[in-house]
Parts: C-alpha cells; sequence; structure tokens
C-alpha cells in the first residue's frame, strides 16, 4: 500500500510538470492551429538558464533560498519569454499563410538550431546545479512510509499555482478575451480591431514562461541536464496535451497528471523499462475511444 502511495506522489509531482509545458501546446494550437515542436527545447533551455542564474545569484553572494528561486524564475522566465517571442517570429510568422507541412519543418529547424546552439555554448555534457532544498515529510503507514521532500512539494504548490494564475488571466483579463477571441476567429478578431499578431506572439511568451516555470522546478529538484532534455521532456508534454484534449488549458493540465500517475504508478509496480511504451499505449486507447481528447472538443469545419 505505501508502495502505490509513494508512486501517487511521485506521478502527481511529475504530472504537474508535463501539464505546465503542455500549457505551451495547447495554447499555440488552439490560437493558430499549428504545433510549437521547438517548444520541449525550450524547455531545456530554461535548464540552462536556471544553472546560470543560481551561479550569478551565489556569485554575488545570495545564500537564501527564497530569493535564490525567485531570482532563477525572473530570470529564466524572463529570457525564455524572449526565446518563444523569437521562435514566433522567425519560425512561424512568415509562414502563417503556408502549408502546415512548411511550418512544421520550420519548427522542427527551429528545434534543431536550439539543440546545437546549446551543445555548442554550453559543452555536450552533463551539467547540474547543487541541491538548494533538502528534507521531506514521511507518513508512517503500517510497516513503511510514504515520503514527500519538501521541492517535490514546492513543485506541486508552484506548478499549481501558475495554472491558476494563467486561468485567470485567460478568463478575467483584457488580453485574455483578446486570446478568446482570437482562437474562435482570427479574422473576425482582427476586423473588430484585436491585434491579431500581438495577441500570437503574448500567447508563445506565456507558453514559454510555462515551460520555464517547469524547467527552473525539475533543474532544483533533479539537478542534473543536458542539451538533448528538450526532445524527450516534450514529446511527452506532447502526449499529455493530446491525452488531455489539445486546445483546452485544463486539458493539458489533467492529460499531464493522468500521464505522470500512469508512468509512476507502471514503473513502480511493474517495469520502469517498459514505463514510456505504457504511457504511450495509454495516448493510443484514449484516441481510439475518443479522438478529440479527454477534454477536448470535435472540431467543426466552417462553411
Amino acid at each position: 500500500m505505501d508502495i502505490v502511495l509513494q508512486q501517487l506522489v511521485n506521478g502527481l509531482t511529475l504530472g504537474s510538470v508535463y501539464g505546465l509545458i503542455a500549457i505551451g501546446y495547447t495554447m499555440v494550437y488552439g490560437i493558430i492551429g499549428m504545433i510549437n515542436f521547438a517548444h520541449g527545447d525550450v524547455y531545456m533551455v530554461s535548464a540552462y538558464l536556471t544553472a546560470i542564474s543560481i551561479a550569478l545569484l551565489t556569485f554575488f553572494g545570495v545564500q537564501s533560498f527564497p530569493f535564490i528561486i525567485f531570482g532563477a524564475l525572473i530570470f529564466t522566465i524572463v529570457i525564455t519569454g524572449a526565446y518563444g517571442w523569437v521562435i514566433e517570429r522567425v519560425a512561424y510568422r512568415p509562414l502563417r499563410n503556408s502549408s502546415r507541412l512548411s511550418v512544421l519543418i520550420s519548427a522542427i529547424g527551429m528545434s534543431l538550431i536550439l539543440q546545437n546552439y546549446v551543445q555548442l555554448s554550453q559543452g555536450p555534457n552533463q551539467q547540474g546545479v547543487p541541491t538548494l532544498l533538502s528534507g521531506a515529510f514521511r507518513f508512517h503507514i503500517g510497516d513503511g512510509f510514504v515520503q514527500i521532500t519538501y521541492m517535490k512539494l514546492l513543485i506541486l504548490l508552484i506548478a499549481f499555482t501558475g495554472m491558476a494564475v494563467l486561468t485567470y488571466i485567460i478568463q478575467k483579463t483584457k488580453l485574455g478575451r483578446m486570446c478568446r477571441a482570437t482562437q474562435q476567429d482570427r479574422k473576425m478578431a482582427s476586423i473588430l480591431g484585436i491585434d491579431t499578431d500581438k495577441v500570437i506572439s503574448s500567447v508563445f511568451v506565456i507558453g514559454s514562461a510555462m515551460a520555464a516555470l517547469a524547467g527552473v522546478l525539475v533543474t532544483l529538484d533533479y539537478g542534473a541536464f543536458d542539451f538533448y532534455i528538450g526532445f524527450i521532456m516534450g514529446i511527452k508534454a506532447f502526449t499529455a496535451a493530446v491525452l488531455g484534449g489539445i486546445g483546452s488549458l485544463p486539458g493539458a493540465m489533467l492529460g499531464g497528471i493522468i500521464l505522470g500517475l500512469s508512468e509512476s504508478l507502471f514503473a513502480g509496480l511493474v517495469s520502469s523499462d517498459y514505463k514510456d511504451v505504457f504511457s504511450f499505449s495509454l495516448l493510443v486507447l484514449i484516441l481510439i475511444i475518443r479522438p478529440s481528447g479527454l477534454l477536448g472538443k470535435p472540431a467543426v469545419e466552417k462553411v
């Protein structure tokens, strides 16, 4: 019983990270109907920016963990948001009216550019950051116990807070109303005076910021990273977005939680070697039963 509960805790933490990254995929798809396949590498860049920010803060004598994580979050989110803005301007805006295949190739090219840029500038070897927050809460259950580290608890707290803030922005603010209008009918939104180009750029920046949030948290938790982590994490987050219903913000978080829980339970109870096979098999099964995802709406063609 304690093994199952421990895997549930691990899966919830992992799933919240998947959900944060999946938001970037689902927001871009919801607005322009295209997949940002460079999004996973934006997450990878945020891991390196986290290490750089921690090194800078330590160099200037900052030792307090709250100040370090706050500084790392601000620094990484700002720089990563700029990366998202550049990706939209360079890889998407010039091809917005082209075929989807052209945009797909452009996105894959941008992904390769980011990978090689980081590999050449930071080196191919695995890098890491020191453990800044240690310790855990332990709950005894029978002869065993379940523990949740302080870092994992922080991940859950920040991830769900970030999701709540984003939901408020989309539902209650002027930017959110413009995003929803652009998603429903971009041409009509433009006629009504909404700067749709600005909205689309903002969506890329917001999606990149959420990936940066995940990147900071995962880097501080696991400590190790390299230039290739964006590919695997990007595929997993894309799977979570499709699983929950791509285009739906609650669906992105739900898909991430389901994927994280499935992976952890399968790895803990069956085999960690085939957890990815199980996760993708679950995706295939759900798409067969419900092609639009769990919370997605069937596409309606306008005539």
